[in-house]
């Protein structure tokens, strides 16, 4: 947004009388009826989960691959009186300390989609138990079979046939 549209959407907020301006809100596309659903389905979730895992292997893989090197320079550098041994153990633990934080959160992702995912369809699966037991039930409560108004003719008592 430029300067000139806040200035513009400000001016327009003061001349309909509003002393705040709504910039959380769009007005909906014509013919758009789901404006503002959000749905997210189980492979949806499951690619988010699998994706943070093969993240977090990779990074176990390839982020920790001069952690025993930078450890040992760090050391030989300090040993010989080298300030630059102080700043590269500084870096490494910095480092690890970052890539465990990235380690845990693509866990926690990972985790989180996969009992998201579980929480879900165990929802899904008790909605469409208890719905198909409400059909059920129901079912066996309407004894009509034609028109409303109209007995069902399975409970009729048989008229007697006519001798011709």
């Amino acid at each position: 947004m430029t300067w000139d549209e806040w200035e513009q959407l400000k001016a327009g907020a003061k001349e309909r009388g509003s002393t705040r301006m709504r910039l959380n809100h769009v007005a909906p596309i014509e013919g758009n009826t789901t404006y503002g659903d959000l749905k997210v389905t189980n492979d949806d979730l499951a690619a988010i989960g699998k994706e943070a895992h093969s993240l977090y292997n990779q990074l176990w893989k390839k982020a920790r691959v001069a952690q025993t090197t930078s450890e040992s320079a760090a050391g030989d550098l300090t040993k010989q009186g080298f300030t630059l041994g102080k700043g590269l153990r500084h870096v490494h633990e910095r480092w690890e300390n970052q890539l465990k934080s990235l380690l845990d959160a693509c866990a926690q992702i990972s985790n989180h989609m996969h009992v998201t995912q579980k929480i879900h369809s165990g929802d899904d699966g008790y909605i469409a138990r208890s719905m198909s037991s409400i059909d059920t039930l129901d079912a066996g409560f309407d004894d009509r079979v034609g028109a409303p108004g109209k007995k069902n003719p399975v409970y009729e008592t048989p008229k007697p046939e006519k001798k011709q």
